[in-house]
């Protein structure tokens, strides 16, 4: 998968997309990822990507000319996506969506936006990390990159690890416990090494059950509510 991030500082796209798994992955050839700096499509001396907004009012807005001669000398992988706050709420679904591109590309906004002719006539879409705003598309760039490349076979050493994670059945993650097993009079339960796979796999079900309803009741309503099955299966004490 080759994912391009559009953005006026790329030492911090860099700096975090060359460590870790995202960095393995692109030493054996699985991803790759570049940050196309905004700076190289402007002219002038100073480079200029920002200018204050037509019509009054606070802040800068990054202009369209440096962003449009980047893509147009670059090329990046389409769709291309602006994160904005005005954009599509990033989920899991969309993650999984963007997993099966051959590549795609993100557009960090800066100051008080990108023009508006950008959006018009230059991306594909917009995507929102939550209803909050940054100071850039920076880290939500990230971000996305983060979520969709662990999805990708080969990124993860274990794929059975993004497959049990969060949200993946709509649900969050059960409780996790490792060595020791006893920590200043602190212990798992026990069920936990009792050898019974079948038995662990229903505690965990639960468990997932009992944090999501607890903490996020609005992904059992977007499940359609409790099934008689895992109503019975939170009822149950488990040794």
């Amino acid at each position: 998968m080759r994912i391009d991030i559009l953005t006026i500082f790329p030492s911090l796209i860099n700096s975090f997309v060359n460590e870790s798994l995202i960095g393995k992955a692109q030493e054996s050839g699985t991803l790759e990822i570049s940050a196309l700096d905004i700076r190289e499509g402007a002219s002038g001396v100073h480079k200029a990507v920002d200018d204050t907004p037509f019509g009054g009012g606070p802040g800068m807005v990054l202009k369209p000319d440096p962003i449009f001669n980047v893509v147009e000398n670059k090329n990046p992988p389409r769709p291309l996506y602006l994160l904005s706050p005005a954009g599509e709420p990033f989920s899991h679904s969309k993650a999984k969506e963007l997993s099966k591109l051959d590549g795609f590309s993100l557009l960090c906004g800066r100051y008080e936006g990108v023009d508006q002719r950008v959006r018009d006539h230059l991306i594909d879409g917009e995507i929102s990390l939550g209803d909050f705003v940054l100071a850039g598309g920076e880290i939500a760039a990230l971000a996305v990159v983060e979520t969709v490349t662990r999805l990708i076979p080969g990124v993860m050493g274990n794929i059975e690890s993004a497959a049990s994670e969060s949200f993946t059945q709509g649900l969050l993650e059960y409780p996790q416990y490792t060595r020791p097993w006893d920590f200043e009079g602190l212990t798992p339960p026990d069920i936990l090494r009792s050898g019974n796979h079948e038995e662990i796999e229903l505690w965990r079900k639960a468990k997932a059950l009992e944090i999501t309803l607890s903490n996020r009741p609005d992904l059992i309503e977007k499940r359609g509510g409790l099934t008689d099955q895992e109503q019975s299966l939170l009822e149950r004490k488990f040794t």
